[in-house]
């Protein structure tokens, strides 16, 4: 299986998988001409799409995939997200058969409260729950949700390639660094990014390993990330110390 993260709009990765005999899945897309142009220049065939949420960015392009090419649609169970055929939530699995994957589905509430991440073929299609080196605003969930929602992805196999929906690696690194700047491994990845970047290539995907040994959101237990919480006040309880984190993130500019 070929994992390709196409360039879309402002920052968004519209995530291609497909096969050695043309067949493709997208995730997320946001803008159908990426889409099509990708599926031309590659020459495959659409078979079907996956839906994280309902934001624009995400599904604007979904309705005239499927116009064109009577693909399949899979969806959380949220009516704001119209063009859905097949609705998924927690704990559902199904297969397809071109490209031949499986796929798990986990509710992952707190960017949205409907968000759901698709886990196949070796990779965590997350959307806009965990970047590399960040995680979500949390639009419409809470604090606890989004932080349960990180724990149970943290929980995947360490192999498992993030998939997240936008390019914010460098800008999460500045972040992260002043929260964790001892971490060594987050130094390195920090380094990678700057590499990648100015060669105008993408972040994503990272192993879950990378993230569970850089990413501050999803280390709030340990001693380095939990010393800066209590410095900006959110004392022992681990859901303040990631509020106090997402909060800081919010209002960051570096």
């Amino acid at each position: 299986m070929h994992l390709v993260p196409l360039p879309a709009l402002a920052d968004n990765y519209i995530w291609l998988l497909h096969d050695d005999e043309g067949n493709a899945i997208v995730v997320d897309p946001g803008d159908a001409t990426v889409v099509e142009q990708a599926l031309v220049t590659r020459r495959l065939l659409l078979r079907a799409i996956l839906l994280t949420h309902h934001h624009p960015d995400h599904i604007g392009g979904a309705a005239a995939l499927r116009a064109r090419h009577g693909v399949p649609i899979y969806a959380p169970a949220d009516e704001r997200i119209e063009a859905a055929t097949e609705r998924v939530g927690e704990g559902d699995r199904f297969e397809l058969e071109s490209p031949r994957i499986r796929f798990e589905v986990i509710a992952i509430p707190g960017h949205t409260l409907s968000h759901v991440a698709y886990v196949g073929a070796g990779t965590l299609l997350c959307g806009d729950t965990l970047f590399s080196l960040g995680c979500g605003r949390l639009f419409e969930g809470t604090p606890a949700q989004m932080l349960d929602s990180l724990d149970r992805l943290s929980t995947l196999p360490a192999e498992m390639l993030v998939c997240g929906g936008h390019e914010y690696t460098e800008a999460n690194g500045r972040f992260a660094r002043t929260v964790d700047p001892g971490n060594a491994e987050l130094q390195k990845r920090i380094r990678e990014v700057a590499e990648l970047r100015a060669n105008l290539q993408p972040t994503l995907p990272v192993s879950l390993a990378s993230e569970l040994a850089t990413n501050p959101f999803l280390r709030v237990d340990t001693a380095a990330v939990a010393d800066w919480c209590m410095h900006h006040g959110a004392g022992d309880d681990r859901v303040a110390r990631f509020a106090a984190l997402r909060e800081a993130k919010n209002g960051f500019s570096g």
